[in-house]
């Protein structure tokens, strides 16, 4: 018998840590975080790490587990998760994995292409016409030679930008191709999917308020309420430190970015607030944009605790089924 797996997914500010609570307190749901931010220590009030009240409804794994001077890759992640999953699994407990990181879920479910490894002298060349040029010279040449990747990745994204020019240069083939490559799963109804990669059947759960403009009302409030709670005072204490830098994945980070380049008198703290709100809508516009093309993926009606309550008796009956079908 294999337990099943279940993903809730939804954009930044769409309500998954309130209602991953809500279904954990009803159900034998243990919380696995899906999030690129929150596994670095130090970044607590714009990563919306759960609080201490939360963690002690439901501990959240995978949070807190680097530091923010070292990159955790999705190749790490993947490793990660499987482990906790198989430790919950062994408690006969559910594992709830919660998160708006959703190319951590892509990997998950398609697995990962198998890229070459890094070339420490091709990274530093292109580091080098990053550091005279710009890295959005260095955007410029990858879309040259792979557009599809270039229209994909933000100029400003330093990281991805060079490990997809990296990787044409170490192989000659666009890191588009390689991903176009890969097997893609079969999907096999309309609550689970399951793949070679990721072992277990999945039920895809996804929470957004309706209306978008209620989704931007609530971007613009949790941004302001973070600031009040200490966000720029968090990001000083980064900023201090002399092994962090703007090239890290976790300084690069929505909103601490912003934050950062204010720190470093790049622009004023209404540009800054301005910056940090719109950037932040975006990722929610690409996290909605990615959910939409999600395989049998069911949205989670919020509105009411009647809608509530029936998902949770929904959830619960396909658990039952699922903890008892041989797989």
């Amino acid at each position: 018998m294999t337990l099943p797996v279940i993903f809730l997914m939804g954009p930044t500010a769409g309500g998954k840590t309130a209602l991953a609570l809500e279904w954990c307190q009803q159900l034998p749901l243990d919380i696995i975080s899906v999030d690129a931010t929150q596994v670095y220590r130090g970044l607590n009030i714009g990563a919306a790490k759960p609080s201490a009240a939360e963690q002690k409804i439901a501990p959240h794994r995978l949070i807190d587990i680097r530091d923010p001077s070292q990159p955790y890759s999705v190749h790490e992640f993947q490793q990660d998760v499987l482990v906790e999953i198989a430790d919950i699994h062994r408690v006969g407990r559910i594992p709830l994995l919660v998160g708006g990181t959703l190319l951590y879920f892509k990997a998950l479910m398609e697995g990962l292409a198998e890229l070459p490894s890094a070339d420490v002298g091709i990274r530093k060349s292109i580091e080098a016409i990053a550091a005279q040029s710009g890295w959005a010279h260095v955007h410029e040449l990858l879309k040259q030679v792979d557009p599809e990747s270039a229209a994909r990745l933000h100029p400003n994204d330093a990281q991805r930008v060079q490990r997809a020019l990296e990787v044409y240069q170490i192989t000659g083939k666009p890191l588009s191709i390689w991903w176009k490559e890969q097997k893609k799963p079969q999907n096999t109804s309309m609550h689970q999917a399951s793949c070679q990669q990721f072992p277990y059947n999945v039920a895809s759960f996804a929470v957004a308020p309706s209306d978008r403009s209620v989704l931007h009302q609530r971007i613009e409030q949790r941004y302001q309420q973070m600031l009040a709670n200490g966000w720029v005072a968090e990001v000083e204490a980064l900023h201090r430190r002399a092994d962090l830098s703007v090239n890290l994945p976790a300084v690069r980070a929505v909103g601490y970015r912003q934050i950062w380049a204010y720190l470093e008198g790049e622009y004023d703290y209404p540009t800054m607030i301005e910056k940090g709100i719109a950037v932040t809508r975006q990722l929610a516009k690409r996290q909605l944009t990615w959910l939409r093309k999600w395989p049998a993926l069911q949205w989670v009606p919020t509105e009411s605790q009647a809608d509530l309550q029936n998902t949770v008796k929904n959830l619960a009956q396909w658990l039952e089924v699922e903890s008892r079908s041989p797989h």
